[in-house]
């Protein structure tokens, strides 16, 4: 398992800014970043992710011996580490939902969001940072959605806290993909994700697309009955969860 050096910090710009600097000086793997408070952290698609004191502002850094092309399974590893996180902390009668491709829900609101950045070295990756934002204490507000925090399901824990929880399941999983591949993540994060059947709506690069969800493709795709036909999607963003 990955010994994880934790650095923590009062105030950061962005956790994951300063992870992919220290990437670049040629920092090894297993670096993590804790800010207790950051000032511009970044979130998908260019949005800006508030970052209030009391929630968590993680970033990691990773070095896979995988082909770039293979990156993508890694939002839904840390999915499956966050949500199993964040059910340590939660009664045992209440659990997250994972939410494709890089969303934690609780209560069918936003309670986490995961970004990845990586930069390629000839076909593989030479770097991952992965950063992680989960609303402890505080929910703030994104155009459109839902969001809500921990402590309003009843869990209580500190960032610190919070963040070793987070990187014992990391390293958790990344030991199971290191070792039996990538199948038992897919499996893994498809029973903590909407249920099959789920009505979704998706979008990205102008369209929008509606379907039921009928799982995840052995890369990692969105599979979506649409009109009885199933369509795979390596990007998007979902719009829509009925039972989600």
């Amino acid at each position: 398992m990955i010994a994880w050096r934790l650095e923590e910090y009062d105030a950061l710009d962005s956790t994951s800014d300063r992870c992919i600097l220290r990437a670049k000086e040629g920092e090894t793997e297993g670096l993590a970043i804790l800010a207790l408070r950051q000032t511009a952290g970044r979130g998908s698609r260019g949005r800006q992710w508030e970052a209030p004191a009391g929630n968590l502002n993680l970033s990691v850094l990773l070095r896979p011996d995988l082909p770039m092309a293979q990156s993508s399974i890694f939002p839904l590893l840390t999915g499956v580490a966050v949500a199993d996180a964040v059910a340590a902390f939660l009664p045992a009668d209440i659990a997250p939902v994972l939410k494709w491709p890089n969303d934690v829900l609780l209560g069918g609101a936003k309670l986490a969001g995961i970004l990845v950045d990586a930069a390629p070295k000839g076909d593989a990756a030479d770097w991952l940072v992965i950063g992680i934002g989960i609303n402890l204490a505080e929910a703030p507000s994104i155009a459109g959605r839902r969001t809500t925090t921990l402590a309003l399901f009843g869990g209580q824990a500190k960032p610190v806290d919070a963040a070793r929880t987070v990187l014992h399941y990391l390293g958790f999983w990344l030991d199971i993909l290191a070792h039996s591949g990538v199948a038992p993540i897919l499996d893994a994060w498809q029973q903590r994700g909407h249920p099959i059947g789920t009505e979704l709506q998706l979008t990205g690069a102008g369209d929008q697309v509606s379907g039921r969800f009928a799982g995840l493709s052995p890369s990692g795709e969105l599979l979506l009955n649409v009109g009885n036909r199933i369509e795979r999607f390596s990007t998007g963003e979902i719009l829509l969860g009925v039972r989600s």
